[in-house]
């Protein structure tokens, strides 16, 4: 009498497990702090945006807690300003990188 459990994967399953074979030790896995620091040496910009729009952000709402309505204003449409750079540098990071994979 055998104990033995026949498992039947996928075929695209076994595919990636002989595709990690044939690799070996060459596919190096990144850290997550590796991945963001290099995020960011390829493409700087948004970083920069997002402490932009988080800087007019909470000066916008520091404003408007003390009451300087004028200032708050202004620091919420510099908010819009500054989402639109940060969004701006996404899209030209995305397109760099894609021409540079061409």
């Amino acid at each position: 009498m055998s104990n033995k459990i026949e498992v039947s994967l996928p075929e695209e399953e076994l595919d990636w497990i002989q595709l990690r074979q044939d690799l070996g030790p060459v596919a190096e896995v990144e850290t997550t702090k590796e991945k963001l620091q290099r995020k960011i040496k390829e493409n700087p910009l948004v970083p920069l945006g997002c402490l932009a729009t988080t800087a007019a952000l909470t000066a916008g709402l520091y404003n408007f807690r003390t009451g300087n309505r004028k200032m708050s204003q202004l620091m919420m449409r510099s908010r819009i300003a500054a989402q639109g750079f940060t969004v701006m540098a996404l899209v030209v990071g995305v397109v760099m990188t894609y021409t540079d994979k061409k």
